[in-house]
C-alpha cells in the first residue's frame, strides 16, 4: 500500500511539473495611450484594475503556477477584450465618459473587480472611500442638464412632428447583424426598471416581456428563463424651467433574449440594438456582440443581466 501511495504522488508530482510547460503567454506591450487621470483616481484603478485590464499586468509568483496561471491568462484576455487602459486615449472623449461610467456602475453593482480575483489580491478590493472618489471623478464629466434645455425640447419638439407626419414611419421590419429582428411590440410590454446615465444626460426604461414578468412575480431569475426578452429605451433627459425632469428626443433601443441554445457564443443572450426613430441597426456584422458580452461578463454570476428588477 506504501509503495502504491508513493507511486501514486510521484505520477502525480511528474504530472504537476509537466503542466507548468503548457503556458499561454502574456504579453506586455509599450503603454502608447494610457489612461490619465488626477493621481487619485488613477492609484485606484492601477491597483485594482490595471492586472487584467492594461498592458502593465503585473504576476506574484502564485499567479505563475499552472493551473492558475490559467486562469490568470483567461482573465487577462477577456479584460483587455473589454477594456485596456493603455489604450485609453484612442478613445473618443464621449467613449472615455461612457467608459468611465460603466467602471464605476460595476464596482457600485459588486460585479468589478471580479470576486475570484480579490480572494486571492486582497489589495485589489475598493472601498467605499475609494468608491466615492472615483463617483466624484465621474460626476464631474457628466453633462451638465439645464433647466428648460432649448435645444433639447426642440429636438424632441422636430422628432415628434416628424414622427405625427410619419416620416419615421417602418416599411420592413429592421433586423440587427445577427439575426435579431425589431419588436415593436415592447412597448406593451410590463416596465422592469429604470436607469440614467449621467455622462450623456439620457434617462432609460427597462421594459420586460411577459416571460421576464411572470419570472419577477416568481422570483425566478436566477437564471432567467429560456424565451425571456428585455427592452432598454433610452431618451434624453431634459428638465424644465419648474426643475421636473421628462423624457426627450428617442434615442434607441437594445433588446436581450434568453435562449441558452441558440445564443450558446454569447453566454445564452442574444443582443441588438436599433437607434433614432428610424431603427437603425447597429453593428456593421455579427460581431457586435463582441462589446455586449465583454460588457456583460462581470455580471456572470446574475445571469450576465445588469437590470434588477424594482422591488415592490
Amino acid at each position: 500500500m506504501k509503495k502504491i501511495i508513493i507511486l501514486t504522488l510521484s505520477f502525480l508530482l511528474i504530472c504537476f511539473l509537466f503542466m507548468q510547460f503548457f503556458r499561454p503567454k502574456i504579453v506586455n506591450s509599450p503603454a502608447s495611450a494610457d489612461f490619465q487621470a488626477p493621481p487619485n483616481v488613477k492609484a485606484i484603478m492601477i491597483r485594482a484594475c490595471y492586472d487584467c485590464h492594461s498592458n502593465a499586468t503585473s504576476l506574484r509568483w502564485y499567479d505563475q503556477i499552472v493551473p492558475v496561471y490559467w486562469q490568470v491568462a483567461a482573465d487577462v484576455k477577456h479584460g483587455r477584450e473589454s477594456l485596456n487602459f493603455s489604450d485609453w486615449q484612442k478613445m473618443a472623449p464621449a467613449d472615455q465618459k461612457s467608459k468611465l461610467w460603466e467602471i464605476v456602475y460595476q464596482i457600485s453593482a459588486g460585479a468589478m473587480p471580479l470576486g475570484s480575483y480579490t480572494e486571492v489580491h486582497q489589495n485589489a478590493k475598493i472601498t467605499r472611500d475609494e468608491l466615492s472618489t472615483l463617483k466624484a471623478y465621474v460626476n464631474s464629466m457628466a453633462a451638465v442638464a439645464l433647466p428648460d434645455d432649448t435645444a433639447k425640447i426642440n429636438a424632441a419638439d422636430r422628432q415628434y412632428s416628424q414622427w405625427r407626419k410619419e416620416q419615421f414611419l417602418i416599411k420592413q421590419v429592421p433586423i440587427a447583424p445577427n439575426g435579431v429582428r425589431y419588436m415593436p411590440d415592447y412597448k406593451n410590454w410590463q416596465a422592469i426598471s429604470t436607469s440614467a446615465r449621467f455622462d450623456n444626460g439620457t434617462m432609460r426604461v427597462i421594459f420586460g416581456n411577459n416571460i421576464a414578468a411572470a419570472a419577477v412575480r416568481t422570483h425566478h431569475i436566477q437564471p432567467w428563463p429560456d424565451g425571456t426578452v428585455f427592452a432598454k429605451v433610452a431618451w434624453d433627459e431634459v428638465e424644465d424651467k419648474d426643475g421636473n425632469v421628462k423624457t426627450g428626443a428617442f434615442k434607441q433601443v437594445e433588446f436581450m433574449i434568453k435562449d441558452k441554445e441558440k445564443y450558446a457564443a454569447t453566454e445564452g443572450w442574444g443582443y441588438a440594438r436599433f437607434k433614432t426613430p428610424k431603427m437603425i441597426p447597429y453593428g456593421k456584422n455579427a460581431l457586435f456582440t463582441t462589446e455586449c458580452v465583454n460588457c456583460h461578463r462581470p455580471q456572470k454570476n446574475e445571469d450576465f443581466v445588469f437590470t434588477q428588477p424594482i422591488k415592490h
